[in-house]
């Protein structure tokens, strides 16, 4: 069943085109996921189709009765509203009741209103639905329901933008970048609800994750052009790449035939000039069609950075809390060359705090934080971006500096840098008021790596990015050579970039482990079952088993088929690609350790803890060398 049909859609801003004669259309039940880059009106587009904004030109027709549920990148809220009563902001009696009901709640000294709340709930039998509403307002931690909206937070108005959504349960869900200011938690919540069958999705996210958990469609905006792909973000790849693999055969073609007709042009004599018109016209045709070459937009970053001396970030028995949150409890560590970490936990547990300690915005309770001599740190923080409104971009870069130093002793210009950081010429003038959000992202993360840091903290920085730019900072990244610390709920680019995690538990505790995110939750996910294969087996169980086996053992052996080959999948693909990387590392911190060990240490408490680390790292070692073999297998 056909919910929505976009017909020639068209839409500019001045002289800017966003997108031009689109057309598609969405079935009950797709989940389907909208690409492009950023600045392409990807967000203008779901807000045309929520019906909040008018396009130039074209139709978007919802089926009859259809109820749309829109989630806006930047939700906006009558201030003056209480929590309860901007997510239950609906028309609808039972939504009424609710709404009714819990501001009974909160002041029970009005005993006949509250009567009169509970009545209402009983005769419409609402209860299940408040039930609801608080089970998803608990998700993503709302807990004050009286707090002024006005005084929330962007993240926090985006959730209970999210929660109001969800708990309207529209028929068509169209959402701007749903994962933004959520926690992982909150995100694996809300994957798992998104699967269900029955809901109709629409949306923009750059999280791929996401994507390959969620969509059962990409739907990419190219060139001005829609590709549409039935599978989730590895299919996509994958036939996006055979995809630009046959236009460059064909163009390949195209120009191989071109090459000859301009042959037979140059021989063909005037006066036959008329006779072969149609030609003529063909091979001019074909001209222009070969001259329009797809610019590849590359985001190429040679920045300088210092190298870092010895002595680079060490904490020691830092301490901090607020009032009764205590947000690090005794924590001690020594960064060393070219560490590259993630951070992950709950919202509202220290995270940023903790970022803001080591950079001097904060100051510890307790402790000493040493920052070495070479150490220049790039913070990119969502809070810092600050950008002038009235300056062009052009003028952004400018105050940094005219020239800017890149690697090998080379400089380049604003402008040249700009357009590395695929910024067109023509854009330059643009003021950043004009920017979409992901270009003003790009902009500021600009701004903060051609300074020349040496440590690159990040928090947050792939909120609002498309994700051709993320992959080319994933790549810029992982060449990096300084040390990196990575806040983000992105869990595909923290697993592509970082070889260990601070896991901040709550109450002060912060777990330092040995691996990426997706080993940190698979051992998680171990621990939760090690209770259940812990269970003693009852004796009928063991007597079931033993005849099982014994009647196995009394049939005929069959001749083994051979196995057909397994192949690598995307998951499987990934992860081969984490361990070439993660294996070489390992190994050169068995030798450091090895080496430490050897060296002749005196203290007792330090010998037994590099002894324990080295029996941590060789047995991560040989787990990730016996996984690589088994994957290699599938590539042979």
């Amino acid at each position: 069943m056909n919910l929505l049909s976009i017909e020639n859609l068209s839409k500019s801003y001045n002289d800017k085109v966003l997108f031009s004669n689109i057309s598609f259309g969405l079935e009950k039940g797709q989940k389907v996921a909208f690409v492009a880059k950023n600045g392409t009106g990807k967000s203008t587009l779901l807000r045309i189709i929520a019906g909040k904004e008018t396009a130039d030109s074209g139709n978007c027709i919802l089926r009859k009765e259809t109820k749309v549920g829109f989630l806006d990148q930047a939700p906006v809220f009558d201030s003056e509203k209480t929590v309860i009563e901007a997510v239950l902001d609906s028309s609808g009696e039972v939504m009424n009741a609710v709404k009714e009901y819990e501001i009974a709640l909160n002041h029970p000294e009005k005993e006949k209103e509250l009567q009169q709340a509970f009545d209402r709930m009983d005769s419409l039998q609402a209860w299940d639905y408040e039930q609801r509403v608080h089970q998803i307002l608990s998700v993503f931690k709302i807990n004050n329901l009286e707090q002024k909206v006005g005084k929330l937070s962007g993240g926090q108005k985006k959730r209970i933008a999210l929660v109001k959504l969800l708990v309207e349960e529209p028929d068509l869900l169209i959402m701007d970048e749903p994962t933004n200011h959520l926690d992982i938690e909150m995100i694996e919540w809300l994957e798992e609800y998104l699967s269900k069958e029955n809901i109709t999705l629409f949306m923009v996210t750059h999280d791929r994750w996401f994507l390959e958990v969620v969509c059962n469609e990409i739907m990419e905006l190219d060139g001005g052009t829609i590709y549409r792909y039935k599978g989730n973000y590895s299919y996509f790849l994958e036939k996006k790449e055979a995809r630009e693999e046959n236009d460059a055969t064909n163009k390949d073609r195209a120009r191989q035939f071109l090459k000859k007709e301009l042959e037979w042009i140059r021989k063909q004599p005037r006066a036959r000039g008329t006779k072969s018109k149609s030609r003529v016209d063909a091979f001019h045709d074909l001209s222009e069609q070969t001259g329009k070459k797809k610019k590849e937009e590359k985001l190429e970053l040679e920045i300088k950075s210092e190298r870092l001396g010895g002595k680079i970030l060490e904490l020691h028995h830092i301490n901090k809390s607020f009032g009764n949150l205590k947000v690090l409890n005794d924590f001690s560590y020594k960064f060393r060359q070219g560490e590259k970490l993630s951070i992950i936990g709950k919202n509202g547990v220290g995270k940023s705090t903790f970022l803001n300690i080591i950079t001097g915005k904060e100051e510890p309770d307790s402790g000493k934080v040493t920052v070495g001599d070479t150490v220049q740190f790039g913070y990119y923080t969502q809070d810092g971006m600050k950008l002038k409104e009235d300056l062009r971009m052009i003028e952004v870069i400018r105050e940094i500096g005219d020239h800017i130093p890149l690697a090998k002793g080379k400089t380049i210009s604003a402008s040249q840098l700009l357009e590395k950081f695929l910024f067109p010429a023509s854009s330059h003038f643009t003021p950043v008021s004009k920017l979409s959000g992901g270009e003003k992202r790009r902009l500021y993360l600009l701004t903060i790596l051609i300074k020349n840091p040496n440590f690159l903290i990040l928090d947050e920085p792939t909120n609002d990015l498309d994700i051709m730019t993320l992959q080319v900072l994933e790549d810029f990244l992982e060449q990096f050579t300084g040390c990196l610390i990575v806040v983000s709920h992105d869990r595909y680019f923290m697993d592509k970039l970082t070889h260990h995690t601070f896991v901040f538990e709550g109450d002060g505790i912060v777990r330092d482990f040995n691996g990426n995110y997706s080993q940190y939750r698979a051992e998680v996910e171990e621990k939760k079952l090690a209770p259940q294969k812990a269970l003693v087996k009852s004796p009928q169980v063991i007597l079931k088993e033993e005849k099982a086996a014994e009647k196995a053992a009394d049939k005929p052996v069959d001749k083994a088929k051979p196995k057909e080959k397994q192949r690598m999948g995307f998951n499987e693909k990934w992860e081969f690609s984490l361990l070439e990387k993660e294996i070489p590392e390992l190994e050169k911190r068995k030798s450091e350790l090895v080496e430490k060990l050897n060296s002749g240490i005196t203290d007792t408490d330090e010998l037994m803890k590099v002894s324990e680390q080295l029996t941590e790292v060789m047995e991560s070692l040989d787990a990730k060398t016996n996984r690589w073999l088994e994957l290699s297998e599938m590539t042979s």
